[in-house]
């Protein structure tokens, strides 16, 4: 068994007209649950779990924000990359 642990972030743009808001924010945190690893987004200076609705809402990622999605773990890579084709469906939404 591999216990090398990976660590991989990626920046990416809102671009869904809503941002980030209480639906959008449950699409990431369940995502995220999935992993084992850790994964977090980061807007500015501030990170927070991305397995976390309520921390998600605090960063107030309007429509343009650009946030880093990044995640430390044995499926690192692999959570980054299903995030990542969150972000660039927008969601779902227009």
């Amino acid at each position: 068994m591999d216990n090398g642990d990976q660590k991989v972030e990626k920046e990416f743009l809102v671009t869904n007209r809503q941002g980030i808001h209480a639906r959008v924010a449950a699409q990431i945190a369940d995502l995220a649950q999935r992993f084992k690893s850790d994964v977090w987004i980061t807007k500015g200076n501030r990170r927070v779990s991305a397995k976390s609705i309520l921390d998600l809402l605090t960063l107030a990622c309007g429509y343009g924000s650009k946030v880093i999605v990044s995640a430390e773990g044995c499926d690192a890579k692999a959570a980054v990359d299903a995030l990542g084709s969150l972000f660039k469906k927008r969601f779902g939404e227009s």
